[in-house]
């Protein structure tokens, strides 16, 4: 779902929540909105507002921290990549079989996060696919020296990092939203809209607030629902990290590979 509409469509019902209330407190008999009555009507407004201020500030402080979380994991993928792709270059040109490994697997990777569905199921296949190659060549692989032994024990835990860390990614950023509290903050919003109708005069001042509150709401609906998409969303996690990391796999080899030997 679009998150520009949900926000527009929150954000309408908000406006229309408030316009209802200037209209029922014009029509509603005086007694009704005076001296006790309004006593009522300010506790609700006063606990509704409360409950918003806490779900809104929770909900948008959990979503930055799903899409924080995500850019911070990206990145500490990249730079384990780099530190594969450092000790496979000293451990010599046997390595460079591995470096093309990860590479291919990173390239994969960049296809799951920031590509379509279709992308992103193939990736996990690939990824499956190069976990087994990658095992299987370590495997292969028969150091000469203490270094070299060094070398491949650091690699292999560098990669498991790798695949653990993307799955982890892929978790968290397949979970959902918390549609239940979007549906109570848009009841909520509507209801303490209305209720400051209710308490208010209709005029040019309180037309304008209100719609600066129902944009104000809605944008806040708009930045939870963006944030909760971290690869997919107006505001995405940057993916430069990862192509420097497979920009860099992707150089060959220079003069220094084989001094581990």
């Amino acid at each position: 779902m679009n998150s520009l509409a949900i926000a527009l469509a929150v954000g309408a019902l908000i406006a229309l929540s408030g316009g209802a209330g200037l209209l029922l407190q014009k029509w509603l008999a005086e007694h009704h909105t005076a001296e006790r009555s309004r006593d009522m009507i300010g506790g609700v407004v006063g606990l509704l507002t409360l409950l918003l201020a806490l779900v809104l500030g929770l909900l948008i402080w959990t979503a930055y921290g799903v899409f924080s979380t995500q850019q911070t994991e990206l990145q500490t993928i990249a730079a384990r990549a780099l530190e594969f792709d450092l000790e496979m270059r000293e451990y010599g040109p046997e390595g460079d079989r591995a470096r093309d490994i990860l590479r291919t697997d990173l390239v994969w990777a960049h296809e799951q996060f920031w590509g379509d569905a279709e992308s992103a199921a193939e990736a996990y296949d690939a990824s499956y696919k190069a976990m087994g190659s990658m095992r299987r060549y370590f495997d292969s692989l028969q150091p000469k020296s203490d270094a070299q032994t060094q070398l491949l024990a650091d690699a292999r835990r560098n990669y498991a990092f790798i695949g653990e860390q993307r799955i982890l990614m892929s978790m968290q950023a397949s979970t959902p939203v918390s549609w239940p509290l979007i549906y109570a903050v848009t009841a909520w919003s509507c209801l303490m809209f209305g209720g400051m109708g209710l308490l208010s005069r209709p005029n040019a001042t309180t037309l304008t607030m209100l719609v600066l509150g129902a944009i104000s709401v809605a944008l806040a609906i708009f930045l939870i629902l963006e944030f909760n998409k971290p690869y997919t969303s107006t505001i995405r996690v940057s993916p430069a990290a990862l192509e420097e990391a497979i920009v860099q796999l992707d150089q060959t080899s220079g003069p220094a590979s084989g001094s581990a030997q």
